[in-house]
């Protein structure tokens, strides 16, 4: 069985995920691309969408590094779209255009049924309506041994730490200051969720913090 990881999670110097009042012009909330400004240079980041170029570096190793390796991701629904409530119709189908940059089972975590859908490159979109535990059931199912990713936001990272079922988190802090937003760190006291810090590397762009637990028996 694969690890249960968090990986390339940007979060501000005053410690939020994303910036407040997410939309269809702001994805990421008010300023929240300004959180990703080391990754969106990296040759991984561009290659998602078909360019060449990018950087190398440190920074492109942990954005190499937050994409590689996973056989399935797990999404909360604002990852998806900005739509709440019921699902109005079966017109959207995420962010990422035709070809969603995951290539392979992304489950998504929702309240409102919806039949799962099939995009390019491998990526299926799968709904799941009954929690955290039977999201990552299904994706250790659909990974095998392969690793399995938490890709966000805010709510879904701190609800599977909370419930104790994150190996290992990186998060790239970034020097910026938001102000307001989805918090990331309140209220968690990472030692005694039994976390310590294994990796740490400073760029221009962002500090590297990689955090890990003794691994479960």
């Amino acid at each position: 069985m694969g690890r249960v990881r968090v990986a390339g999670f940007s979060v501000s110097l005053d410690g939020f995920g994303a910036g407040p009042e997410q939309s269809l012009q702001d994805p990421l909330g008010k300023r929240g691309k300004e959180l990703h400004s080391w990754f969106f240079g990296t040759k991984t980041f561009k290659a998602m969408f078909g360019e060449g170029g990018g950087s190398e570096g440190v920074d492109e190793t942990f954005a190499h590094r937050s994409m590689d390796g996973f056989g399935a991701f797990i999404l909360g629904r604002n990852m998806f779209g900005p739509v709440r409530g019921e699902w109005p119709d079966d017109s959207w189908k995420g962010w990422w255009g035709d070809n969603p940059p995951y290539h392979a089972p992304t489950f998504v975590l929702t309240h409102h049924a919806r039949e799962p859908i099939v995009m390019e490159g491998g990526t299926t979109f799968h709904f799941v309506t009954d929690g955290i535990q039977a999201a990552l059931d299904r994706a250790r199912d659909a990974a095998g041994a392969r690793d399995v990713k938490i890709g966000g936001g805010v709510s879904t990272v701190r609800q599977y730490l909370q419930a104790g079922l994150i190996d290992e988190l990186h998060f790239a802090l970034s020097p910026v200051l938001l102000g307001r937003g989805e918090a990331m760190f309140e209220g968690l006291d990472f030692p005694a969720l039994g976390y310590r810090v294994m990796e740490s590397t400073a760029t221009d762009l962002a500090t590297h913090v990689v955090l890990g637990r003794e691994a479960r028996e």
